[in-house]
């Protein structure tokens, strides 16, 4: 389906044309094509080549190496949520015998679970997975090179693990149950294991000349997983969507914003870079927004999956050659240009539909010590508590139903509120996970734990 690209401004059009255009030529691909996506649907779709007169469109399959992991993680994540198993299961209890089994299923999602990046070789992208029919093939003799769960540490195998863990659990083929359980509720039918007509080749282009070279296609087998897929920007944008929304014949919006949390300890120069992995997807801080999705390479091909919640635009790029164009930067260039030529409106702001009053009296300035923050009721139902110096800890928080609220986010994610009330029914103060919140700094009338000094405030004399 062609989404009409008046959807976007012609200047806008223009930038995210010559973003990939640039890309293509400077990169040496010969292919590259890029769709994004804004409210839900695609809104523009390009495409560059070296070959006069074609051009591939949003149905032409490549190959989305590790792209596949966040599919993986969806079946993953539908387990869990079916009670089939717990995130914080190590793997051994529902498949024994692997040699990696200290690490939890959670572990594994996240590259935590001290696994080797790769398979022993000979290299596993270039040759056929019937080398390795088997999951000791796979993980080889030493599958642990680091701690269990105290660095994050990319690993293929890993994901190989996660794929027999479903195998295991719902007794098929990863890759029927990945086309029953997400494909076809997801209406994605150009997304296959192997490549279906029109589909582009996969090529390597010579690092000091302008020449290149067939890659082979190989069938990972049994690491399927970790890299396996081929799919469209058509495909690719549909995803977008449900990894931002979350579709209840799949995986719900709570479950999807789960993936989308950071999960891993980063390393330093993760820090640095601002960059962490969450349940099967990259996260990244990049021109001031934060970004989710997930790069993926296999021999011959190049792909990228980029998503920015906040201003509900997302881009997928898809290159055929093993190494050129940075697809993450084109991608986060693409999700940029829109965002910014064309900043999301937000919802017109409506009022509560009611109030409670014994709520609504807890509205306005709170004190923790002599940090000053301010308690807002918002229409949505939820409270939120800010610092009035616009820098510091900060959470909403949802009603529990019997008068106190839960903390869904940052330091105060999960601790409990409460309002703490006299005999007489006036609110002494707030309780939050032991903090004392009250009116005035150190409010005397209040049960400020230590006590406030009889003489009270006082200057220098």
């Amino acid at each position: 389906m062609t989404t009409p690209q008046e959807e976007l401004l012609p200047g806008t059009r223009r930038a995210l044309l010559h973003r990939i255009a640039v890309a293509q030529a400077e990169g040496r691909a010969p292919s590259l094509v890029a769709t994004v996506v804004r409210g839900g649907r695609p809104v523009w779709h390009g495409a560059r080549t070296s070959v006069d007169g074609h051009g591939p469109d949003e149905n032409v399959q490549y190959r989305i190496g590790s792209i596949t992991k966040t599919f993986t993680a969806v079946l993953v994540l539908r387990l869990r949520d079916e009670g089939l198993l717990d995130l914080g299961d190590p793997l051994e209890k529902h498949l024994p015998g692997t040699g990696a089994g200290e690490a939890t299923v959670a572990d594994l999602l996240a590259h935590t679970g001290g696994l080797a990046a790769e398979s022993p070789g000979p290299w596993w992208e270039r040759t056929p997975g019937s080398l390795r029919p088997e999951l000791a093939d796979v993980l080889g003799e030493g599958p642990l090179p680091h701690p269990v769960g105290r660095r994050f540490h990319y690993s293929n195998p890993g994901y190989t693990l996660l794929g027999a863990l479903v195998e295991k659990l719902r007794g098929a083929p990863w890759e029927e149950v990945l086309r029953r359980e997400v494909l076809e509720p997801l209406g994605l039918d150009r997304t296959t294991g192997h490549p279906l007509a029109p589909h582009a080749g996969g090529w390597a282009v010579h690092p000091w000349a302008d020449v290149m070279l067939p890659e082979p296609s190989e069938d990972l087998g049994r690491m399927a997983a970790a890299g396996q897929l081929w799919s469209t920007t058509g495909d690719l944008a549909k995803f977008a969507v449900f990894l931002t929304q979350g579709d209840d014949r799949v995986l719900s919006a709570e479950s999807v914003r789960e993936m989308r949390t950071p999960a891993a300890p980063a390393e330093a120069a993760d820090v640095m870079d601002g960059t962490s992995y969450g349940l099967g997807m990259q996260i990244q801080g990049r021109h001031g927004r934060l970004l989710v999705g997930h790069s993926g390479s296999l021999p011959g091909f190049l792909a990228n999956l980029t998503i920015s919640v906040e201003d509900d635009v997302a881009a997928v790029v898809l290159a055929n050659c093993t190494s050129g164009p940075l697809v993450s930067t084109v991608g986060a260039d693409l999700v940029r240009i829109v965002a910014e030529a064309e900043p999301r409106i937000p919802e017109p702001w409506r009022p509560m539909r009611e109030v409670d009053p014994d709520v609504m009296e807890l509205a306005g300035q709170w004190y923790w010590g002599t940090y000053g923050f301010a308690l807002r009721l918002t229409a949505d139902g939820l409270v939120s508590l800010e610092p009035l110096s616009g820098t510091g800890r900060r959470s909403r928080f949802r009603p529990n139903g019997d008068g106190t609220w839960t903390g869904l986010e940052g330091y105060y994610a999960g601790e409990p509120l409460k309002a703490v009330r006299r005999p007489d029914g006036t609110v002494s103060h707030l309780d939050l996970g032991s903090f004392v919140f009250t009116r005035q700094p150190y409010d005397e009338e209040a049960s400020v734990p230590g006590g406030v000094d009889p003489d009270g405030w006082r200057g220098i004399g």
